[in-house]
């Protein structure tokens, strides 16, 4: 297990922690919406997840959300029927939910296994379009559980997975020139904390205690870039963050992202942090004339990220 954060900058040995023989971790795993056309890495997935499955005293009953869009384009398929009743039916409760998102699918499963759980339990976000099945997808697979124990065993509130890149990795760039520059606009002293933690604020990877997941649920949740909300959330509440080491992994189609698909991330990140400052703020004197303030300043960030992303994406 690795695992750093402000209280816990390494694992080993492990520290006394507060899992008990009550806490449960409910595992939920995001399906893609797109079902693919190589299956491999779902089915090694799912060999994970029948294992967490087999595990009654440790692992509540997994959890697959399915946007029903995804069943609507598949409806034709028989393999992919067969593989949903098969597979990722055998090993998890199938939960279908029309979806906006990737972020409202997280909203529909955590908020389904919250309401199974209590206590200390753990729920624990498990992204299903990434490339397991690759020998580096097996070592992820092999260790992932680690993250889940993190919350419950180093008596943390929120574990963020990070997997390992390279600095010229697209996601890699597309935080470090456009998550954090808008970031460090809006929340200047929360993104140099935020910062400590974690170089990937937009994983989907992550793990998160029952009493954080209780306060996350109840306040609004966006349908894109919510680990940078719920990061945001843990930070001003002074809550226990740490960070988790996926290691190599990418679901990228050989490493690459477009530069339509970097603009659409990085503005989809700025509208969330527009709204999100706006709802904390705007009861107090003066809000609008300085929200249009830093909306200047927001733009002039997110054109510089733009310009710099078009000349490292072209």
């Amino acid at each position: 297990m690795s695992a750093t954060s402000k209280n816990v900058r390494s694992a080993t040995p492990k520290p006394a922690g507060r899992r008990t023989a009550a806490t449960r971790i409910h595992p939920v795993v995001i399906y893609p919406v797109r079902h693919p056309a190589d299956a491999s890495h779902l089915e090694a997935l799912y060999e994970m997840v029948a294992r967490l499955d087999g595990r009654k005293g440790t692992y509540a009953r997994p959890i697959t959300v399915v946007d029903r869009k995804t069943d609507r384009a598949m409806a034709e398929s028989a393999e992919y029927r067969e593989f949903r009743e098969q597979t990722v039916g055998r090993h998890s409760d199938i939960l279908g939910a029309w979806c906006v998102d990737t972020c409202q699918m997280w909203y529909t499963g955590l908020g389904a296994a919250f309401e199974r759980g209590a206590g200390e339990d753990v729920y624990w976000l498990i992204p299903g379009d990434f490339n397991y099945a690759t020998p580096a997808g097996q070592e992820v697979l092999g260790r992932l559980h680690d993250l889940p124990e993190i919350i419950a065993e180093l008596d943390q509130d929120l574990c963020i997975g990070e997997i390992t890149t390279d600095h010229n990795h697209p996601k890699q760039l597309i935080d470090t020139y456009g998550t954090f520059a808008l970031l460090y606009t809006w929340f200047p002293a929360e993104a140099r904390e935020i910062r400590q933690y974690t170089e990937r604020p937009r994983s989907e990877f992550l793990a998160v205690r029952h009493g954080f997941l209780d306060q996350a649920l109840q306040r609004r949740w966006y349908p894109y870039e919510q680990t940078v909300v719920m990061l945001l959330e843990a930070v001003l509440a002074r809550a226990k963050i740490s960070r988790f080491s996926v290691g190599e992994i990418t679901d990228l189609p050989e490493g690459r992202e477009s530069l339509a698909s970097a603009i659409v991330q990085v503005e989809r990140t700025e509208r969330v942090l527009k709204s999100f400052w706006s709802e904390r703020r705007r009861a107090e004197p003066g809000w609008a004339a300085e929200y249009r303030a830093l909306e200047l300043l927001s733009e002039r960030a997110r054109n510089s990220a733009l310009t710099i992303l078009q000349n490292l994406l072209s």
